[in-house]
């Protein structure tokens, strides 16, 4: 199992990065102050009663909450980040919309695992995504390290299809529920991921609060049980090309973003994000 390392700032290293391993780096990390605001705002968030708000299995702990740059201005903000966009445009090839905001919340020693999946398969097969041309962006909200649960990604997946897809019955689709819990609807085979591992490694994706990571809606990647002391908040949003937007979406709308307009990249001084080197 490795950890993976920062490269170059120049567009082509990181999409040439990013096209070979479905995952990467990005040599930016938002400062101090840009995090805890944000902290600030998903624990507000996490505090209401409202479908966004997702508990683990049977209990009061929140797993996730979901679409917020919808209702929160600190997270419309953030989507709207000059070099966030101008990164998803790089790596995806044209204009982008925000397709899917969340925030998993693995708490201390409470948050539980997900397990092997990919993204793509959910957004395919529910809501008839035409193609994976989206990139995730992660940015932690906590120090992530090999204790709180990191996502661990098989480098190189993304270039496989999908895998173990369930037949499709008369009844296509599945509960939305099943797609914000540990009880998937789309799973990848446990052995299957094993043997993909040992072939092509894993990486775990570590870093501090407020650094920024991309990978792929295809990759193949899970994480285990917060086993440590230490909440791991990550924050993740999903920008796909405005031309691969979905027909007519069913699942809800914090779920599945329904406005297509290109994004329009605007500044907002509480959020700062610098190149690493700056930050040393």
């Amino acid at each position: 199992m490795s950890t993976t390392t920062v490269i170059g700032r120049t567009s082509p290293e990181l999409k040439s990065a990013y096209e070979k391993d479905g995952s990467c780096p990005l040599p930016y990390r938002f400062d101090d102050d840009s995090v805890e605001l944000l902290r600030r705002r998903v624990a507000d968030i996490s505090a209401q009663r409202r479908p966004e708000v997702v508990h683990e299995k049977d209990s009061d702990v929140v797993r996730a909450i979901h679409g917020c740059h919808e209702f929160d201005d600190v997270c419309a903000a953030l989507v709207r980040h000059p070099q966030l966009v101008e990164l998803a445009e790089s790596l995806i090839g044209g204009p982008v919309y925000v397709y899917q905001f969340k925030v998993n919340l693995k708490q201390a020693r409470e948050g539980a695992a997900w397990p092997w999946h990919q993204d793509y398969a959910f957004w395919s097969e529910e809501d008839a995504m035409p193609r994976p041309d989206a990139v995730n962006f992660a940015i932690p909200l906590d120090d992530v390290h090999e204790e709180n649960g990191p996502l661990v990604v098989i480098p190189g997946s993304h270039t496989m299809g999908l895998f173990d897809l369930p037949e499709k019955s008369a009844e296509s689709g599945s509960d939305w529920r099943q797609h914000v819990s540990n009880d998937l609807a789309y799973t990848v085979d446990a052995g299957r991921a094993e043997r993909l591992a040992a072939e092509h490694g894993k990486d775990l994706i570590l870093g501090g609060a407020g650094s920024l990571h991309a990978f792929h809606p295809s990759i193949v990647h899970s994480s285990s049980n917060n086993r440590s002391a230490d909440r791991r908040a990550l924050l993740l949003i999903t920008y796909n090309a405005v031309a691969n937007a979905p027909a007519n979406p069913t699942r809800p709308a914090f779920l599945v973003g329904r406005d297509t307009t290109p994004i329009t990249a605007l500044h907002d001084e509480r959020l700062t994000l610098r190149p690493v080197s700056d930050l040393g």
